[in-house]
């Protein structure tokens, strides 16, 4: 868990020695920083949510009051149509960089040891490994060889408020990422590090906290709390149906003010032309 109040992180209790010969501790910054439970949605949370797109859940969500949910920045870095996620997040924190407590130069010896390799570790299949990095667009959060472990592991897909390096590759693994771009820089090369692992995160504008479900699509990542999956999923596949219906009426040449928003004479066609129950 964080550490609180006068509770100290789990120290190695090794020290490193900076640019001018002073020793200082660095037993805080390489403990896996975690929440050592949480729980994930279990398989129905996650096939009921499987037809809905994240347009659908984030209007649905607005709906049911939930007002921030949609994870601004990341898109697709494989951009195709059918490219869609659904899953539950596990969460990986950056933090700035400060030259007494973490800096790039040690990337080598530490960031082995710090929350990037501890998440990769936790991850079971079928989860999405969501990644704070507060937009930067220079830090290169992940790339293939670290990708390639997440999808070893059965990961399902990535969403990023930051960059990922290494795009070709990535591309060729076939793992769906969401992120804000492309950076030729590794993970603490620059102006953030990692500093911790399954813990609520702040990612694109939204909370994000460890077993929340994802949707992304085209359109973007959305975050389903595990409570609203299953009534947000029932009343979205009807949503979408509706609106399936009222796309074929206009591509028929119906008029628009008749078939969206499907309300009056529209809605009596829809339902009439909706099988009967048994």
């Amino acid at each position: 868990m964080h550490p609180t109040g006068d509770q100290k992180a789990p120290s190695t209790g090794e020290t490193r020695v900076n640019g001018t010969g002073e020793a200082r501790p660095y037993g805080s910054m390489r403990a896996a920083v975690h929440t050592s439970t949480y729980e994930r949605p279990t398989a129905r949370m996650v096939e009921a949510l499987q037809g809905v797109s994240a347009a659908t859940a984030c209007a649905k969500l607005h709906q049911m009051g939930i007002t921030r949910t949609f994870i601004d920045g990341p898109v697709p870095l494989h951009r195709e149509p059918d490219v869609k996620i659904t899953g539950g997040a596990v969460t990986l924190q950056f933090l700035p960089q400060r030259e007494d407590v973490f800096n790039g130069a040690e990337q080598e010896d530490i960031e082995r040891k710090t929350p990037l390799w501890g998440v990769l570790e936790s991850i079971e299949p079928g989860d999405v490994l969501v990644v704070s990095a507060h937009g930067s667009h220079f830090t290169g959060c992940l790339g293939d060889m670290l990708v390639r472990y997440f999808k070893l592991r059965g990961g399902a897909g990535i969403v990023v408020d930051g960059r990922v390096r290494d795009a070709a590759r990535i591309r060729a693994l076939g793992v769906p990422v969401w992120c804000t771009g492309v950076t030729p820089h590794y993970a603490s090369q620059t102006e953030l590090f990692p500093s911790a692992f399954n813990v609520p995160v702040g990612v694109g504008g939204s909370l994000v906290t460890p077993g929340d479900l994802i949707v992304a699509d085209e359109d973007g990542a959305v975050v389903v709390p595990q409570h609203k999956a299953v009534p947000l999923a029932e009343d979205s596949l009807l949503h979408q149906d509706r609106e399936a219906f009222a796309r074929r009426r206009l591509d028929e040449g119906g008029r628009l003010s008749d078939y969206y928003p499907l309300t009056g004479d529209g809605l009596t066609e829809y339902l009439a032309s909706r099988p009967a129950a048994t």
